[in-house]
């Protein structure tokens, strides 16, 4: 059988952080949303289910520290592996021509024109998933910090910032699900191209075809030694 190139998209280390921070993701959903909207029969029914609300809010904040945990994973990732690997890399910081390519990506599913915009390694979707999640951690992370532990934070801040913990946190929530459900679901599982899922979250590898697809840019730096064989 004939060997087929691919592409490393993402190493070992970014393809555990996904998979902890996603998991971590999911448990958050499913009993943060009862504490939210607490009076509503499903809400309740989600309760019942983990044993009572006791229960339901430890593993919520088992969820919490997976989900910390693994950010801090990331930001040691940043800062240690440039210099493990001797390779740095600015790609996924916004750049004008994203800007642009929102322009022109609008006006290709609108019919204005024939070409779809060229990407380079990450596009402005994937950008945008990304810095995302640093907005949605600084927010959700702190605001969930401040209401498990008000005391110690109530010996830096004033009350009214204390307070205002719960509606950052259960506000930033609904707008981080209605995110991944809706615009992260659809480009990487519902839309007709990778339905029901695109692999290279587990593989962490892209085939020629793909990269010729979505990242012709990158594709177009690239030379045999980078191309792994498999």
């Amino acid at each position: 059988m004939e060997k087929k190139l691919v592409f490393q998209r993402f190493d070992l280390h970014q393809r555990i952080q996904h998979i902890v921070m996603f998991t971590s993701f999911f448990i958050l959903t499913i009993t943060g949303l009862p504490i939210k909207f607490e009076q509503s029969g499903v809400s309740l029914w989600i309760v019942s289910m983990f044993g009572g609300f006791e229960n339901l809010f430890a593993v919520h904040l088992v969820g919490a520290i997976a989900m910390l945990a693994v950010s801090a994973y990331h930001l040691i990732y940043l800062a240690v592996n440039p210099w493990a690997t001797k390779k740095k890399s600015w790609a996924v910081l916004p750049r004008g021509k994203d800007f642009s390519d929102v322009v022109h990506d609008v006006q290709f599913l609108l019919g204005l024109r024939k070409d779809p915009p060229q990407f380079d390694r990450y596009s402005y979707r994937e950008k945008f998933d990304y810095w995302a999640v640093f907005w949605g951690m600084a927010i959700m992370g702190g605001s969930g910090l401040m209401m498990w532990f008000p005391q110690i934070f109530a010996q830096y801040m004033p009350r009214w910032v204390i307070d205002s913990a719960r509606y950052a946190h259960t506000d930033e929530a609904i707008l981080a699900i209605s995110a991944i459900f809706i615009w992260h679901f659809f480009n990487v599982h519902f839309s007709p191209r990778f339905f029901p899922m695109n692999p290279a979250w587990y593989k962490g590898t892209l085939t020629r075809e793909e990269m010729e697809e979505d990242h012709p840019m990158e594709l177009g730096r690239f030379d045999t030694d980078d191309q792994v064989a498999r």
